[in-house]
């Protein structure tokens, strides 16, 4: 086939070595071998390109050793994909400079900082170098003449401020600096950016949180910083804004009652931070939000009602995507690639990441480790999409809702560590999806319920510290409750009772009742006589 010019095989079980013949097929452009169990010995085998690529796809092939030198000949590639191999060393300057348009190197082991030409040409598109072991800074005026549309750097040792220059990329649609080491303060990036995906998440920014990015912005993750102060109030002139996560920061300050004028927010994550007070403004409006995380605070006073109207969390809509027509048309090429985020939520009892690629499909609310007292709404019962529903380790009390046996979807249930009382609802028999529950150090008593779902949660550390439980789930029988022969012997014995206590009364009533008489007859008779006697003894004491 000396005319082929695209062989495409990629994400298949091919396996064995990449054989070389493969390039000296001269029209030869486009090569998509990645995502199979192949091979290339970039050690061993030398070869001379007789082809000129455009596209080259060898992800995942186990490439080890420096990068290829014989790419440096392939001046025409717009695409290169090496990821997920074993490549060490640094990045190449000849490859900085081969206009690459789209390159993947994520998930190696490559070392040292980033030469400046890289960041130095208009042709970069998509640079992902997720996952290796860069580090240094990054160029002071990497932002100046790069028009990068995707920037990942994450998961890497870069360290020191985030390049002021950066925000003057003006097409730059995904930023992901995560997991670094940058310090300081963000920069500033003009309202009206491209930019709708932000992750700066676990790094050592500090400040306080800033809000100065472009009102196109649909994800923004601070998380795990040294952010300090009060959320900024124009954080609300985000309208698009979708994603919000700030969890593991030194936020303080009242509970920003302005984030519930975001009708378009569908996560929002402010876990492990100082903010107090109540949960106030309308959460009604959040008609979008399924996931709610406001663990680890000093939240305080009750739990509101308007919790129990968060639409989202009641149907599970299919929320549309508020990026322009044009962009998400792009976007939708690469969405296997462009949101390597994941959400960790404390999800069944551990840390889990909760993949950006399916946030959709959960559901929860996280409100434990904070200072609620007073009643739990039932209106929480209409959540009927919920997930996961955490209120443990605060100060809440009276007794559980009826109405939480309507959360047909609950998987997750966790009211530990609060002051409620009373008995578990019958209607938790209806809980068909829960397979982790916590009601332990309450004050319940009563009968567990059964049900085949109930009855398989027979961890005695669900139930305990509490004040008076049993069921077949701790092995515990309820007073109530006996064997079925007991029962019957015991229904006789209080038959016999019954009847011997009626007919004794029967016998025995005439009789004490006479006897009574007949004593006081025979008393009232003897004193007659007593009298008697003894008037006539004082008459004959008196004649003597």
């Amino acid at each position: 086939m000396s005319k082929l010019e695209t062989l495409a095989l990629d994400k298949n079980i091919l396996n064995g070595d990449i054989p070389a013949w493969l390039f000296e097929l001269k029209e030869l452009k486009n090569l998509h071998l990645g995502g199979n169990k192949l091979r290339w010995n970039n050690t061993n085998v030398t070869i001379a390109p007789k082809c000129m690529l455009s596209q080259l796809s060898l992800r995942s092939c186990d490439v080890g050793g420096p990068i290829p030198i014989w790419l440096s000949n392939q001046t025409r590639l717009n695409l290169l994909d090496l990821s997920e191999n074993r490549l060490e060393g640094a990045f190449p300057l000849w490859l900085a400079k081969l206009q690459v348009g789209i390159l993947f190197l994520s998930d190696n082991k490559l070392t040292g900082s980033l030469p400046p030409p890289l960041f130095q040409t208009p042709s970069l598109q998509v640079l992902k170098l997720s996952r290796n072991n860069f580090s240094g800074k990054l160029p002071e005026d990497m932002g100046e003449k790069c028009a990068v549309i995707i920037l990942m750097l994450s998961e890497n040792n870069f360290s020191g401020p985030v390049p002021k220059s950066i925000a003057n990329i003006y097409r730059l649609l995904l930023l992901n600096l995560s997991r670094n080491n940058f310090s300081g303060e963000l920069p500033i990036f003009k309202p009206d950016a491209l930019l709708a995906f932000v992750d700066f998440s676990s790094n050592k920014l500090s400040g306080k949180v800033p809000a100065t990015f472009g009102l196109n912005t649909l994800m923004l993750s601070l998380g795990q910083n040294e952010f300090s102060g009060q959320l900024p109030k124009n954080l609300s002139n985000l309208s698009q804004l979708e994603h919000l996560d700030l969890h593991d920061n030194n936020i303080t300050g009242d509970f920003p009652t302005f984030l519930t004028q975001i009708s378009s927010l569908q996560v929002l994550n402010l876990r492990n931070n100082s903010i107090r007070g109540s949960i106030s403004g309308d959460l009604s409006n959040l008609s979008s939000l399924r996931i709610l995380d406001l663990s680890n605070n000093l939240l305080s006073r009750n739990i509101p009602p308007s919790v129990g109207n968060l639409i989202a969390m009641i149907e599970t809509p299919d929320v549309p995507t508020n990026l322009p027509d044009v962009i998400f048309s792009f976007l939708d090429a690469f969405f296997s690639f462009l949101v390597e985020y994941d959400l960790i939520v404390n999800w069944k009892k551990s840390k889990q990441g909760l993949s950006s690629h399916n946030l959709d499909i959960y559901s929860l609310i996280d409100l434990s480790k904070n200072q609620f007292s007073g009643n739990i709404p039932s209106s929480l019962g209409r959540l009927k999409g919920l997930k996961l529903l955490n209120i443990s380790s605060n100060e809440l009390s009276g007794s559980i809702p009826l109405a939480f046996g309507d959360l047909k979807s609950l998987e997750t249930l966790d009211l530990s560590h609060n002051n409620l009382s009373g008995q578990i609802p019958q209607t938790f028999a209806k809980l068909e999806e829960l397979n982790t529950l916590d009601l332990s150090n309450n004050k319940l008593v009563g009968h567990i319920p059964e049900s085949p779902q109930m009855d398989t949660l027979i961890d005695p550390n669900i139930y305990a510290n509490n004040s008076g439980l049993c069921g077949v789930q701790i092995q515990l029988h309820c007073p109530e409750e006996h064997p079925p022969s007991a029962k019957t012997d015991e229904s006789d014995e209080k038959k016999d009772t019954w009847w011997f206590s009626w007919a004794t009364a029967g016998i025995g009533f005439p009789f004490g009742f006479f006897s009574v008489v007949a004593s006081m007859y025979v008393v009232g008779y003897f004193s007659t006589v007593a009298t008697r006697t003894r008037r006539r003894g004082s008459q004959c004491v008196w004649q003597r």
